[in-house]
């Protein structure tokens, strides 16, 4: 089959591998949080006051969907929206108290897991890959 030795057939696969580890991992630490929402909390806990399209443009998610992830991490008291004073017509939004506790509990687990979503990889082909990926979507190599 030929389809399976296709960059997007591969970049699919790994992301299933992915997302099945950070899914199995944080539910054994007794986090429930999904890669997407942990990516819109670590946006926003380095962009405080951030509005959704920013959360959104920030972890290349798209703009219609967003909101529903933002719902649920304050249906989950993990960020507060407001409206924000220079455009009336932006949502802000901020980590709570708890969501910056749930964050920083969460950063290691989701720190440790890289390896294992590359762990065929050795240390210098992990580096490679990871310069390559960044390559890959037009980012710096080096940000």
């Amino acid at each position: 089959m030929k389809a399976q030795k296709m960059a997007g057939h591969l970049i699919r696969r790994l992301n299933q591998v992915s997302t099945h580890t950070f899914a199995k991992q944080l539910q054994e630490a007794g986090f429930d949080l999904t890669p997407v929402q942990f990516a819109a909390m670590d946006a926003i806990a380095s962009n405080p006051g951030i509005d959704q399209a920013g959360v959104a443009a920030k972890i290349a998610y798209d703009r219609a969907t967003i909101g529903g992830v933002i719902d649920r991490l304050e249906h989950k008291a993990y960020v507060a929206r407001s409206i924000s004073k220079r455009d009336r017509r932006a949502r802000e939004v901020r980590l709570t108290p708890k969501g910056q506790a749930v964050f920083d509990a969460v950063l290691p687990h989701v720190t440790a897991l890289q390896d294992d979503i590359l762990q065929a990889l050795d240390d210098s082909e992990r580096a490679s890959f990871l310069a390559l990926a960044r390559k890959a979507l037009g980012e710096g190599a080096f940000e």
